[in-house]
Parts: C-alpha cells; sequence; structure tokens
C-alpha cells in the first residue's frame, strides 16, 4: 500500500512540475471508487497477512517447544532467570496456564484476522489472488491447533461481540487440509527474494506433509488415547506422494553446508529451506535464541566465544540435555558443530572452532554433559548456583551464530529461522514408509537417511533402520528448530526419562494430557465460553 500511494503522490507533483499548474481548485473528474484489480493491488491487501508468527517463533513458542522437548533443561541460577517458573515448568512437564510461554496466541489469532480481512477484500476465497491468504491462515490454524488441541474455527471476519466456540482438533485438521487444496492451485511456484517468507505452492504442500505425517495424532479426539503402535493413520500415502512431489519437481536441495544454513547470513538463496521466518535486527526484529544459549557470564570477557566482544548481557539459561550430546557424535558429522561442550574454545572470525581456550578468571571454562542441581537448593526451580560452576552446568547450543551487531541493537538476531526445509520432506518420507506407506519410485529409508548422512559428511546408515533410527536422525538435523516436542509427541516419546524431568516430577510419565497446553489465562479471560483444556 505505501508504495502505491507514492507512486500516486509522485505522479501528482510530476504533473503539477511539467504544468506549472498554480490553480488548486480545479474540478476533479475522476476518481478511484475501487481498489485497483492488478497483481501490486492484491499484493497490498496481503502485506498484513505474513508475518503475524515472527514474534512468537522468535522467542516464547520457542522456548514452549525447546524446553518441553528432550534438547535443553531451563536451569536457573539463584533465583536468576527463575522468573516464576518460566523456564522450568515446561522442562518438567508442569506448564500452567499463566507462563510467558503459552501466552503468544492472540498473535496468530490477530493473523487469521488480517487473513480473513484480505479474503473479504478480495471478494472471496475464490479469487485466485486470495490463496496465500487461505494458506496462511491455514498455517496460523496448524500452529495453534498443534500447541493447544481444539481451537476455534476462524473462517470469516468475526462481527463486534461475535462469541466463537472451539472446534474439536480433528475437524480442524480437516479444515486446514480444506484451505491448502483451494489455495495449492493459485499458488505461485517461484523460489526467490520476492517469494521468500511468503506462502508459495511448495509451502502450502509441505504444510500438507507435516498435517499427513501427524494425521493420526491430530485426528484423535482425546489426546491422551493417541499411541503410535495401535492409532493407524490413514494419510501416510498422501503424504508419500507430497514428498515425491517436492523431491522431483521442487527445486531444493542439500547442497548448502549444514551451519552456514543457520547463520545470520541465510536467506532465500539457502537450497534447503522451503519456508522460512525472515528476521533483521533492524528492520524485522524479534529473534533472540543466542541470547539464551550463550554462557551467563560470557558478556564480562574481553572476547566472546564468538569471537568478539558482546556489549549486552546474556541469559545462559538453556543447557542442553545429555541425550543430545550423544545424539550429536557421530564421527566427522558437521551437526556435532552445533553445540560446545568439556574443555570451551574460541570460533575465529570465520566461525571455524579454534584450540584457543575461552578463559574465566584463568581458567579455562569447561561444560560438564550432566546438569547438577545446587547442594540444597529447590528441586522445582532447577537451580544450579551462581558461579562458575552453576553457570557452566550443561553443554551450550551455538547453531544460531550472532554477530557484534545483534548485542548493539537489542540482541536482536538477523538468522531467518527455517519452519520447512527440504531435509525434513526427505526423512519425513522414510519416516512415512516405515509407518507403513506404499513405497514409490527406487527410494527406501535407508537411502533416504543416506542422503542427509551424505551432505553433512557423517557415516552413512548400514542395514535398515528404524523408526527409533529416523527418529534420532531427527533429533541431529532438526536440533534447536522447534520441531523435536512434535516428534516427540508423533513417536510416542514425549513421556520417556530425560534430563532431570522425571527425577523432579514423576507425573510426568503418565500425565498424556500434556501433550497439548494449556490455554493461557488472557484467553479464558478474554473467551469466557471457553474452558481449560482437560487435565489443567
Amino acid at each position: 500500500m505505501k508504495n502505491i500511494f507514492k507512486l500516486f503522490i509522485s505522479a501528482g507533483f510530476l504533473a503539477a512540475a511539467t504544468t506549472g499548474c498554480t490553480d488548486l481548485d480545479v474540478e476533479i473528474t475522476s476518481q478511484l471508487t475501487e481498489f485497483p484489480e492488478s497483481e501490486i493491488a492484491a499484493e497490498a491487501k496481503l502485506a498484513d497477512v505474513y508475518y503475524k508468527f515472527r514474534g512468537a517463533l522468535g522467542r516464547r513458542y520457542s522456548d514452549m517447544c525447546a524446553l518441553s522437548s528432550d534438547e535443553f533443561t531451563g536451569i536457573s541460577f539463584d533465583q536468576d532467570y527463575y522468573n516464576s517458573g518460566e523456564n522450568s515448568h515446561p522442562t518438567l512437564h508442569a506448564l500452567t496456564q499463566d507462563d510467558v510461554c503459552l501466552d503468544w496466541y492472540g498473535d496468530l489469532q490477530s493473523g487469521i484476522t488480517s487473513c480473513n480481512k484480505a479474503i473479504f477484500d478480495l471478494e472471496g476465497e475464490d479469487n485466485p489472488a486470495a490463496a496465500p491468504a487461505l494458506a496462511m491462515r491455514a498455517f496460523y490454524h496448524f500452529i495453534l491447533m498443534d500447541v493447544w488441541g481444539d481451537v476455534p474455527i476462524l473462517d470469516h471476519l468475526l462481527d463486534d461481540n461475535e462469541a466463537i466456540d472451539r472446534s474439536p482438533r480433528p475437524e480442524v485438521a480437516k479444515f486446514i487440509e480444506a484451505d491448502l487444496q483451494k489455495a495449492l492451485p493459485n499458488l505461485t511456484k517461484d523460489v526467490n527474494a520476492g517469494t521468500y517468507g511468503k506462502p508459495t505452492y511448495w509451502m502450502a504442500k509441505a504444510l500438507l506433509v507435516k498435517l499427513y505425517i501427524n494425521w493420526a495424532v491430530y485426528s484423535c479426539a482425546d489426546v491422551t488415547t493417541y499411541d503410535p503402535n495401535t492409532v493407524q493413520n490413514s494419510k501416510l500415502n498422501d503424504c508419500i506422494s507430497i514428498c515425491d512431489e517436492i523431491i522431483q519437481q521442487g527445486p531444493f536441495d542439500l547442497s548448502d553446508s549444514y551451519r552456514e544454513k543457520f547463520w545470520p547470513e541465510n536467506g532465500w538463496r539457502i537450497k534447503d529451506f522451503i519456508y522460512a521466518m525472515p528476521y533483521d535486527r533492524i528492520t524485522a526484529q524479534g529473534m533472540c535464541y543466542a541470547r539464551y544459549r550463550t554462557w551467563r557470564q560470557m558478556n564480562s570477557l574481553d572476547v566472546s566465544i564468538y569471537g568478539f566482544k558482546l556489549s549486552a548481557s546474556v541469559g545462559g539459561n538453556f543447557a542442553v540435555n545429555p541425550n543430545v550430546v550423544d545424539l550429536l557424535s557421530l564421527p566427522g558429522d558437521e551437526r556435532n558443530l552445533s553445540i560446545v561442550g568439556g574443555p570451551i574454545y574460541y570460533f575465529d572470525a570465520d566461525r571455524n572452532l579454534t584450540n584457543e581456550p575461552v578463559l574465566y578468571n584463568g581458567e579455562q571454562l569447561v561444560f560438564t554433559k550432566e546438569i547438577t542441581l545446587k547442594p540444597g537448593s529447590v528441586p522445582e526451580e532447577i537451580n544450579t548456583g551462581k558461579d562458575v560452576n552453576g553457570w557452566s552446568q550443561g553443554y551450550k547450543s551455538v547453531k544460531w551464530f550472532p554477530t557484534y551487531d545483534d548485542y548493539v541493537n537489542g540482541r536482536n538476531q538477523s538468522n531467518d529461522v527455517p519452519i520447512f526445509r527440504y531435509a525434513d520432506i526427505i526423512l519425513t518420507k522414510a519416516e512415512a514408509m516405515l509407518r507403513g506407506g506404499a513405497p514409490t519410485t527406487g527410494d527406501t529409508p535407508a537411502s533416504l537417511l543416506n542422503q542427509i548422512r551424505a551432505y553433512v559428511h557423517a557415516p552413512q546408515f548400514e542395514g535398515d533402520p528404524t523408526l527409533q533410527d529416523i527418529l534420532d536422525e531427527r533429533g541431529r538435523e532438526f536440533f534447536d528448530e522447534n520441531w523435536r516436542r512434535n516428534d516427540l509427541i508423533r513417536f510416542g516419546k514425549f513421556e520417556d526419562d530425560w534430563g532431570l524431568k522425571h527425577e523432579i516430577n514423576p507425573k510426568a510419565k503418565t500425565e498424556l494430557f500434556r501433550r497439548i497446553c494449556p490455554l493461557h489465562t488472557n484467553q479464558l479471560n478474554t473467551n469466557t465460553n471457553w474452558k481449560q483444556n482437560p487435565g489443567y
């Protein structure tokens, strides 16, 4: 809209300059009574629909996903970063309706409203120009449904004071599917700077892949009844078919270096990215992963582990769980450099790990694999102590490498966050085949898995992989990318032992209702006709 407005104003000034007219009291002989029907005009109407997930993905949604999975433990340091349990509650599978990591529902509901407004302005869902809004509406519903289960199906603009009810999760899944199928014929297949971060044909197909591989989870009316060993997924063949289309016809590949895909220079040129959220430390803020994954006192050093001075404080409260350290240990695997632990060394200007030790008070820093609590502390606070020993509990993630400029701009990073990747399509096809989907082409689960192993320089897998092997490979490939919680639930592993979860909160083994999250208090106060999710 802004560009169109500037164009009209510029044209007016150009006319005034070329005619030399000074009489402003002239008769208006023409005017725009409708929004112009053009690609530019349609894009202007869609400008508000694309990035409503940016804030949540950059912080709180990521906190919930990472800390409730087996990837991280949210530690505190004698109350530093305890913050009423905002990190320990998801870690211990003890989320409450007041936890801040759940207070972003309204962002995505606003996104759905923007989609519906655009669809209305474009005169309905049947207008091909409305396809991007339909795809984004489906995406926002997907995220809400995945986290909270039953959510409203918002397929129209709400009237003032209109009460909305939550729909059962299986109905929401079908609605998402229908929106995507309606949008697909009119979505662009172009992949370039202009389509980056927006819904394309391939983004919608990748979202269908996610929907279908999780269909057995989403089609359960009661989330506690889901068991991957007994519940059948009726969408496996559809899932494989779409994976084949993306693999055979899509413009994606695994040619990019693994680590570089997550650096601040990433963007639309990364051939593995099907759909990503763009961030910029100045113009598109909100991504701050390194802030909480960096050692607590790193800004007190003359030079940080990253090879430059940090000008602002960091949290250090995301400690990598020991099981992830074990996963990221294949010989030669580039993904191993996503974490650092044991004796700590600096990265150089090219982000390569050196043999120069990081010193603190004259001693080399050493991060422990196991996470040990401070003696006498309250277990529920996961307090490791406010000293060098406490700060150094657990390995740290360095996957989302920051820059010096990030820390002089509110610690906002310019690392774009991928949501759907080509590598995910490859491993999802392998999983769907192992779950009983009909084999296609010449691919086997082993050949698909080994495509991933090859590009990260890990040893080739020998033999026939099991579903556990696929889950392990997903743990390596998508570490710290917000999908692990989703994976663990689908594989029936969300209640398994890891970290300190079951030592501190034994109920986590049996509280299957925690596969969906509690509605936040703010949503219950806004929608007084809603009831809290069972169990909370």
